[in-house]
């Protein structure tokens, strides 16, 4: 996806990021080659002097073991609430890294649904997302781009993409004020089918 800057719950984000380091028995240096990322950022990100970026969770989140999703639901302050606000700061501002548009959960804490609203997002990643479970992405308004399993997708307001599980997939927005909505089943959580007979 793209370079968006994660904040909202900053003290919990840097709480969770430094106790899963030392879980993991890593030091700084350590992440910090694991990730690709200056040792000096992760130390101001830990001690709350700066905020990351989607990418740079992402790649955190990689080095330790889990997702960016999980980590941001680690850090949330309201756990078990069941409505999401527009106000609440669980709705991650972004700022850095050229503005590159924002995401918010609209969910709070560790749910079996995973659904993260997404505004703008136009930075074109490499990096390509493959799920345990199926996803939608529908574009609530304007368009965006989605590459999945090697066939390119433009998706207009109101247009949905289904994911199938394992397809590796992307995808970007055309303009910033574009606003998509991603819907899954947690990863690590088990999808029950029926048979059919």
């Amino acid at each position: 996806m793209s370079g968006e800057s994660v904040t909202g719950s900053d003290s919990g984000l840097r709480d969770v990021i430094h106790r899963r380091r030392r879980a993991a028995g890593l030091t700084l240096a350590q992440l910090a080659v694991r990730t690709e990322l200056s040792q000096s950022f992760l130390s101001q990100l830990e001690n709350g002097r700066t905020n990351t970026s989607l990418r740079s969770l992402q790649r955190i989140a990689d080095a330790l073991g889990t997702t960016a999703t999980e980590l941001l639901a680690a850090a949330d302050t309201a756990p078990t609430a069941t409505v999401v606000r527009a106000a609440d700061d669980t709705a991650l501002a972004q700022a850095e890294h050229g503005g590159d548009g924002s995401v918010r959960s609209l969910v709070h804490g560790v749910r079996d649904l995973r659904a993260l609203e997404f505004t703008g997002g136009t930075e074109r990643g490499d990096r390509e997302f493959a799920h345990g479970n199926d996803e939608l992405i529908h574009v609530v308004a304007g368009t965006i781009t989605v590459i999945a399993g090697g066939e390119e997708i433009i998706l207009a307001t109101g247009d949905s993409y289904y994911c199938v599980a394992g397809v590796a997939h992307r995808w970007w927005a055309h303009t910033p004020e574009t606003r998509t909505l991603v819907v899954a089943v947690a990863d690590g959580r088990t999808v029950r089918r029926a048979r059919i007979s």
